[in-house]
């Protein structure tokens, strides 16, 4: 089952929009992080870009995104005091051979974050396909960096699942990630009690080689553990209607349905229409 989502790029309320949609696609990644310009006469942060040759953007792909490995100590361990404060949120779940935590910001980690969510939302087209799939996991990967930028550590996490069967870290194989960010969306918020913010759960994403092994299940989990440490009561997330798999999973996470998208932003244009669902916490 591919799980199917609505891949949400946005930052927390409190921060600027992501880059409009008209940005170009091949977007410009730099040394140690992502180029940003203030665009003349607007208030928001808009993410650098420029046009490459394929073999221009498999040469970025190939260049280091930051210089800070999480390793402070020099010990060559990435341990939870090692990440600036940030709270790496080491073992979130542990259940079904998979562990959860948050991703360590270092390159072949931000790379492995990238492949994986690439490989579940891009659409294959005929011609070029190898192409445009590396563009896209470049776009995916630029996204990625913009959030962590504009982001503070207790608003927004990435999670990633690893295998729990070896204790060394280079053994670990990433086959797993989700996104969690705090927001504060009024038509959202009228369908919860007693709250003024939400975690909202975005960009879940499995390996196609582990997909239907509680890989997504254990993700879930996760979310809902940052939910509790963060003391946040409604865990939240946007489906496809049509997407009979996906609502299975989060059914049985917890998850209920409470609003879909007016039928009129959707029939008529051909768009999917998407659910709310929402999941209250104990805290």
């Amino acid at each position: 089952m591919a799980i199917s989502m609505e891949f949400c790029s946005q930052l927390p309320w409190s921060f600027n929009p992501t880059p409009p949609p008209t940005s170009n696609l091949f977007l410009s990644i730099t040394n140690p992080r992502f180029l940003f310009v203030n665009k003349v006469n607007k208030s928001q942060h808009l993410c650098h870009s420029s046009s490459l040759s394929s073999s221009n953007q498999q040469q970025q792909l190939q260049e280091p995104l930051a210089q800070d490995d999480g390793d402070d100590n020099g010990d060559g361990k990435y341990d939870d005091d090692d990440d600036d404060g940030k709270g790496q949120f080491s073992n979130l779940v542990k259940e079904y051979g998979w562990q959860v935590r948050r991703m360590i910001e270092k390159d072949d980690e931000m790379r492995s974050v990238a492949n994986i969510q690439a490989e579940a939302f891009h659409q294959p087209l005929i011609l070029f396909n190898d192409v445009f799939f590396q563009f896209f996991q470049a776009e995916v990967l630029a996204g990625l960096l913009y959030r962590l930028r504009n982001s503070p550590p207790d608003r927004y996490a990435c999670l990633v699942a690893e295998t729990s069967t070896s204790d060394n870290q280079e053994e670990k194989q990433l086959v797993g990630v989700v996104d969690v960010t705090v927001f504060r969306e009024e038509s959202v918020l009228k369908h919860l009690s007693e709250a003024n913010e939400y975690l909202y759960v975005s960009g879940i994403a499995v390996l196609h080689n582990f997909r239907r092994k509680k890989v997504a299940s254990v993700l879930l989990k996760a979310c809902e553990m940052v939910a509790v440490l963060w003391g946040y009561k409604y865990l939240v997330l946007r489906a496809y209607e049509d997407d009979l798999g996906a609502r299975k999973l989060y059914t049985n996470a917890g998850y209920t349905i409470v609003s879909g998208d007016p039928v009129w932003t959707t029939s008529w244009i051909g768009r999917r229409r998407r659910i709310l669902m929402l999941k209250q916490c104990d805290i």
